[in-house]
């Protein structure tokens, strides 16, 4: 456990007349919000650094030395992870305050220990106001059965938007839920559902095991924190094939990259083998990026989105995802047959809601082409 008065010791002597404490450096997290300030990284030699808007910026002050880092990693690292840290050179780990809750990666650089701390609220935002560009989360919570993957670089909102439907699905269903994460992030609470969230490294050594243990609790809806490695991805599709709806989560930019990082997981003469798995048991691919708002005040989230139709699957069976985009571009209809679209198609429709700029839109858009194209649609349908 973590001392409460621990982490309010001032310990960073700031500038000459104020001293901060670790509570002090997070809780500017509370007073920007997370939309705006999402990280903090500690790291010696160097002020304390806060991620505001997505881009980096030092805080005034002097900078950090070995000792100082160390004593603020001591505060927020638990004596039990400690040796970890100690044997292994990092540590990942979580903390609660009385308004928000943070994952925290304490690691040992070539100048001593760094902190790369991630705020997360502790109210789950509702999934209607997360940004959906149509009705496809509705589709989502209402799904019995299924793979949905929430893919997009560290930082892009990836856990708050599962968070926001499995906390729907918890409010209206009488189902099981099981979640495997590394950390646990949001606290899920039991509502007409029963949640149990297990953490890798705690409560269970790893995500395959957990997944295995998991398949024989009951679960109705599982939630896999990450798709690692080989062996953590083919449990999460023989999860989704065998009747459970399944949410988890992947590092990559856009939905065709999705696809074909999941199949260069495994040896070639077994992709034939995955791609038929993951067209039959894939539901949904949300890539999602968050994008600075033209006002300058807080970000906004930009979504590609794949439902896997009857079309869909063929072409993941088939792996043929050089043609996945162009089924993206045409089946955009809120209906539930089709509900898809391009990050260009809502990056364009954030520019003419105002609520980007073009100029970041092209920043953040995968193809500035179809972007273009997208801007120049919609000017002709003026």
């Amino acid at each position: 456990m973590i001392d409460a008065e621990t982490i309010k010791k001032p310990i960073y002597q700031a500038t000459d007349k104020r001293a901060l404490s670790m509570y002090d450096l997070l809780e500017y997290f509370s007073k920007r919000g997370t939309m705006r300030v999402s990280d903090l990284h500690l790291k010696v030699g160097c002020t304390p650094i806060y991620r505001v808007d997505g881009d980096l910026q030092r805080m005034k002050g002097t900078p950090l030395d070995t000792d100082t880092i160390e004593a603020l990693a001591r505060t927020i690292v638990s004596e039990k992870e400690w040796p970890t840290l100690l044997q292994k050179g990092s540590v990942d780990s979580s903390f609660i305050t009385e308004l928000m809750q943070f994952r925290i990666n304490c690691f040992r650089d070539n100048d001593g220990f760094a902190l790369a701390i991630r705020a997360l609220e502790n109210t789950i935002p509702d999934v209607s106001t997360i940004g959906f560009p149509n009705n496809v989360w509705q589709d989502i919570v209402n799904k019995q059965h299924g793979l949905v993957l929430l893919t997009g670089i560290t930082g892009a909102g990836k856990s708050t938007t599962i968070a926001s439907l499995i906390d729907r699905i918890a409010e209206n269903r009488p189902c099981r839920i099981i979640t495997l994460e590394d950390p646990i992030e949001y606290r899920l609470k039991s509502k007409t559902a029963i949640i149990s969230q297990r953490e890798v490294g705690r409560d269970v050594p790893s995500y395959e095991l957990g997944l295995r243990d998991c398949l024989r609790e009951d679960p109705d809806v599982i939630f896999v924190g990450e798709m690692r490695d080989r062996d953590s991805t083919s449990w999460t599709l023989t999860a989704a094939e065998t009747g459970h709806l399944v949410f988890s989560t992947l590092h990559t930019r856009d939905v065709r990259g999705t696809i074909t990082r999941i199949l260069d997981m495994f040896p070639t003469g077994q992709q034939d083998e995955i791609a038929s798995q993951l067209s039959l048991g894939l539901s949904h691919i949300i890539s999602q990026k968050l994008i600075p708002r033209a006002d300058g005040n807080g970000r906004v989230v930009a979504m590609e989105l794949l439902n896997n139709t009857y079309a869909m699957a063929n072409l993941i069976r088939l792996a043929k995802t050089e043609q996945v985009y162009s089924l993206l571009q045409t089946r955009t209809k809120d209906t539930p047959d089709e509900r898809m679209t391009t990050l260009e198609r809502s990056l364009a429709n954030l520019v003419r809601a105002g609520e980007i700029t073009p100029m970041e839109a092209e920043k953040w858009a995968n193809h500035p082409l179809a972007l273009l194209d997208e801007l120049q649609r919609g000017e002709r349908e003026r």
